[in-house]
């Protein structure tokens, strides 16, 4: 494959708003050939899946049937407001439910991640910050849904 078809590909993954197709295949990537990539991504999925798919109230392990209730239905709890920044960070409405903010956290650090920007020291420091925002959000935001249903 030639520079400008990869070149082409990349920009028709950024302007292609199908996320069947952008992130059907690997539970939330498709892979553009690179195996460090790959790698991260697998890695990312299989922490996200043994979190949040897995979890009890640490987080790990299986969930009673009451923990996976409670977590669906929320009844009486507000979310923190304190947490409206970090659901404006993932580009989510304040309050949304898990499965939007695990998908809008992968959409995320597949485009910001710092492997992808290596190229070029200030796109590389740009997309650094940005994804370490981007896991600081989701992290304050998984760790109060823990704390919630514990």
């Amino acid at each position: 494959m030639g520079l400008w078809d990869r070149l082409g590909d990349v920009i028709k993954s950024y302007l292609n708003d199908d996320d069947a197709r952008i992130f059907g295949n690997r539970g939330g990537y498709s892979s553009p050939g690179d195996p460090d990539l790959d790698a991260a991504f697998d890695e990312l999925n299989d922490y996200l899946n043994r979190k949040t798919d897995g979890g009890g109230a640490d987080g790990y392990g299986p969930r009673s049937g009451a923990e996976k209730r409670s977590e669906s239905g929320r009844a009486g709890k507000a979310v923190p407001e304190e947490l409206r920044p970090d659901f404006a960070e993932l580009g989510l409405a304040f309050g949304a439910p898990a499965d939007e903010c695990k998908a809008a956290y992968k959409r995320l650090l597949k485009i910001h991640h710092p492997d992808r920007h290596a190229g070029h020291a200030g796109n590389f420091k740009k997309a650094t910050e940005k994804s370490a925002r981007i896991n600081a959000a989701h992290d304050r935001i998984e760790k109060w849904r823990r704390n919630e249903s514990g």
